[in-house]
């Protein structure tokens, strides 16, 4: 009945259009209508928020229907911004109406700074300060980055420019909030031990564009759980930790009820699930991340042992973790309860190794050494934190075709919230920061502190000090914008424009040009290194800066150039920063790009005619 009765209400609305009846006739038979069917239609989705405001101004009987806290803006906004939803309790009291307005001014807000950073820091990277305008927004920080977020989904190979610096605004943002809650949680009393906890922080700073939240790694440590629970009622019935309800904390003390938990585990993990060290690819940051160990199955010591103490733990074994040299590992307590204990009280498990049990003399072997009992004691949370991040860092500083070196500055960030008096590593942010050329305002901050934490290191920070104030006086000097005109006589033997996809001759590499020089413009220890006096033409013909496919930045003499046939999108992470689309053929210059090389485009164009558009005709 109740379906009818939609079918025939929705059948309303077009006839009344069609009626020749007056239009208060119309107005008086849709408004006496059942309520819940003129809700269902005001919900239809065919009706935007503007049609909600006049269909509202009406009559009281719709003005009230239309309701600010009604279902029918909840509905406008959950049609518009779905994601949110999330964010909102079905118990709460919440004018939607006004959640729509501060959500519509907060999408406005975001696209018009947005659009800004192109002109404010194409020429220079994002400084320090560069984001204080976005800090100071009014209104709920979600709603901003909710429209980053749909700026970035935005489909096709359009808007590269604003995908870009969108990208750099909630990378930003995000950081800057894992940081404070990572900072707050480091501030727990020492037997707070949710290493778990730690571990996601570490995972959301380095990945902030992912969705990783610690409700949804344990909701996936929750369901291993379940799998050993099956398991374990396989091998005992009655075992304690079947009773334990969600979110409980005990522990059972019998080590056999312990060894019955410790094989359910081996087996469903192993066994079942396949999880494994990763022994092929050891050195990859991905290993160290929680919501890649869960969905790839694999990982490195510490991050295995993570996961295997959580889940002893929820299963009520007292797993402890050891900060063991080389090899991360758990001890499981054999000794009586309130004993005094040594090393040799304990069995130590490799969860790396399928959670196989050593003994000290086998936890020697494994890592080829002899080592201290000190080396076999428990550490708290901050201390495994440390050795994780030690290890992105020790990653980090192994990249070598990132130029942008962000696992690296990634790791700083997270060492020095922990520790943030480390001299020799505030100094290596600070030599890292020079290299890139980048906020040199925050290098002198740092120097300063570097100074007054160690005096003796006033020979590095003298040196770095002097070059930062010399490359902060020569942004000051530089003026305008050089533009580089095709038509220009110096310039008649550029063959290439800005946009075009090339491939590399010697090489083989795919790129695409966003500069050019008429001659190589770098100093004569770079020719000399890069044998540029070799090329038949050597130095005197124009080179370009080309993005490479594998993300880096190189500058190619002209000879060695070579339009491709095939042309293809190149997935450089700077992309966006110098080009707003991607044709198929060709990228279009950005705004900014195109000032300082206003004759390019027309040749681009001549240039995808007489190449791409003949190669189809014979195609054809």
């Amino acid at each position: 009945m109740a379906a009818a009765a939609v079918d025939s209400a929705m059948e309303v609305v077009p006839a009344l259009a069609e009626e020749a009846a007056p239009e208060a006739a119309g107005l008086s038979c849709l408004v006496n209508l059942p309520g819940e069917v003129l809700e269902y239609i005001l919900c239809s989705g065919s009706l935007t928020a503007a049609d909600i405001g006049r269909v509202s101004s009406t009559c009281r009987r719709l003005r009230e229907l239309c309701q600010s806290s009604g279902k029918v803006w909840k509905e406008q906004f959950r049609v518009r911004w779905p994601s949110l939803m999330k964010h909102y309790s079905p118990t709460d009291y919440v004018n939607w109406l006004e959640e729509y307005k501060v959500r519509q001014k907060a999408g406005l807000e975001a696209r018009k700074i947005v659009a800004s950073f192109s002109k404010r820091f194409f020429s220079e990277h994002v400084p320090c300060n560069g984001f204080s305008d976005i800090e100071n927004l009014e209104g709920p920080e979600i709603f901003f980055e909710d429209e980053l977020v749909c700026i970035l989904n935005m489909e096709g190979r359009k808007a590269l420019t604003w995908k870009y610096y969108a990208k750099k605004i909630l990378y930003y943002l995000r950081q800057q909030k894992i940081l404070n809650n990572l900072k707050a949680f480091l501030q727990q009393p020492d037997d707070y031990e949710s290493y778990l906890e730690g571990a996601v922080y570490i995972d959301q700073y380095c990945n902030p564009l992912s969705d990783i939240s610690l409700r949804d790694i344990q909701a996936q440590i929750d369901s291993i759980v379940e799998l050993v629970c099956k398991t374990l009622r396989g091998i005992n019935s009655r075992h304690p930790s079947l009773a334990f309800k969600a979110g409980e904390s005990s522990m059972i003390m019998e080590i056999e009820l312990q060894s019955q938990v410790l094989d359910a585990m081996n087996y469903v993990l192993y066994d079942q699930l396949k999880f494994k060290g990763n022994r092929m690819d050891y050195y990859n940051a991905l290993n160290l991340y929680m919501h890649q160990v869960l969905i790839r199955r694999t990982g490195i010591p510490i991050s295995m042992s993570l996961l295997y103490l959580t889940i002893a733990r929820q299963l009520g074994v007292p797993l402890e973790p050891v900060n063991f040299p080389s090899h991360f590992l758990l001890r499981w307590c054999q000794g009586a309860e309130g004993a005094t204990l040594d090393i040799f009280d304990y069995i130590y498990i490799d969860a790396f190794g399928k959670g196989k049990q050593l003994t000290v003399k086998e936890c020697e072997y494994l890592i080829g050494q002899h080592v201290t009992a000190a080396l076999y004691g428990v550490v708290n949370v901050k201390k495994v934190l440390q050795r994780m991040v030690g290890n992105l860092l020790s990653l980090g500083k192994r990249e070598g075709i990132d130029q942008s070196y962000q696992l690296l500055r990634d790791s700083l960030d997270l060492y020095l919230a922990m520790y943030p008096d480390q001299v020799q590593l505030l100094l290596l942010q600070a030599r890292l920061y020079f290299h890139l050329g980048i906020w040199p305002e925050k290098v002198l901050d740092i120097l300063q502190h570097i100074q007054t934490l160690d005096p003796g290191q006033h020979g590095a920070v003298g040196y770095l000090v002097q070059h930062t104030l010399e490359h902060i006086e020569r942004k000051k000097e530089e003026v305008g914008v050089e533009v580089k005109l095709r038509s220009h006589e110096k310039h008649r033997d550029v063959c290439y424009a800005i946009g075009l996809i090339m491939k590399h001759k010697r090489y083989g590499y795919n790129c695409v040009i966003y500069g050019w020089d008429p001659t190589c413009m770098m100093g004569h220890e770079w020719i000399r290194n890069m044998n540029v006096h070799s090329l038949p033409h050597g130095h005197h013909q124009p080179f370009y800066n080309v993005l490479v496919e594998d993300g880096s930045c190189r500058y190619a003499a002209q000879e060695n150039l070579e339009y491709n046939v095939e042309p293809q999108e190149i997935s450089h992470p700077d992309v966006g920063r110098y080009f707003s689309e991607f044709t198929g053929t060709h990228y279009i210059p950005n705004a900014e790009l195109e000032i300082r090389y206003p004759e390019d485009l027309e040749s681009v164009y001549e240039t995808v005619q007489n190449i791409y558009s003949a190669k189809k005709e014979n195609v054809e």
